[in-house]
């Protein structure tokens, strides 16, 4: 998500996917793990992105191609240097397309190098805690390795 919206900066250019991975459930709280995106081609401007009628075949291809038994676990979308936050369209996507207690919007601002993550909570959207895991510690907006993660036996 995050290398996907940074490949538009200079162009100041909306991003988006879908997000893809499985729903559980713990001590009776429901959380989400995204394992893998999946993109088209868009039509997108500084204010505005939506996928091109003509990529829905490559969109549902990639999807297919993921690897692991998955679901639309939600979507996710830049807002090149205009901040993070769910802006009347986004709730109506959110509200139309991902409805279910389990479904997420992550808003990346490549610019200021902001992330955050909002779901439907009745009919509004609210902000909730997320996290970000690779096997390495890295900066997420520079790709560098901070250390090594070890595991001990």
């Amino acid at each position: 998500m995050r290398n996907h919206a940074t490949s538009n900066i200079s162009k100041k250019l909306e991003v988006m996917g879908l997000m893809l991975g499985q729903v559980f459930v713990n001590e009776g709280i429901e959380y989400t793990v995204v394992r893998d995106v999946a993109t088209t081609d868009l039509d997108a401007s500084s204010t505005r992105v939506r996928f091109r009628r003509d990529g829905f075949e490559k969109l549902f291809a990639s999807m297919d191609d993921i690897g692991f038994d998955h679901i639309v676990t939600g979507w996710y979308h830049s807002h090149p240097g205009h901040g993070i936050f769910m802006s009347p369209t986004d709730v109506d996507t959110q509200k139309s397309m991902f409805s279910s207690s389990f479904h997420r919007a992550v808003v990346i601002d490549p610019i200021n190098k902001a992330i955050g993550a909002y779901r439907l909570k009745r009919i509004d959207v609210e902000s909730v805690p997320f996290v970000i895991y690779w096997e390495e510690y890295q900066n997420p907006y520079f790709g560098t390795s901070v250390r090594r993660r070890t595991l001990s036996d």
